[in-house]
């Protein structure tokens, strides 16, 4: 494995979105892009500038919040004997 290290700031943005975006606009996810960027690179704080560089891809997030968690299922609740007995919100 020959890591190659990186020193500009300006490079480093460039490496971080490369490796992010995949061929055919698939976004990497934050564990996979690690894997591909210590493939080749290195830099001091690396894994903390490509969590930090995830965390502010607004099309990741938005694509990653599509196949997130699920929602769970609704629960029967008991009908309330008296007023103000049970109270729900969303």
């Amino acid at each position: 494995m020959g890591a190659v290290t990186v020193i500009d700031r300006d490079h480093i943005s460039l490496i971080m979105q490369e490796f992010h975006e995949y061929p055919y606009m698939v976004y990497m996810s934050e564990d996979r892009t690690k894997e591909r960027v210590a493939s080749t690179t290195w830099w001091a704080k690396w894994e903390q500038d490509v969590s930090e560089y995830i965390k502010t891809c607004e099309i990741f997030q938005k694509e990653n919040r599509k196949n997130g968690k699920k929602y769970g299922l609704l629960q029967h609740i008991e009908e309330p004997k008296h007023p103000w007995e049970t109270i729900n919100m969303d």
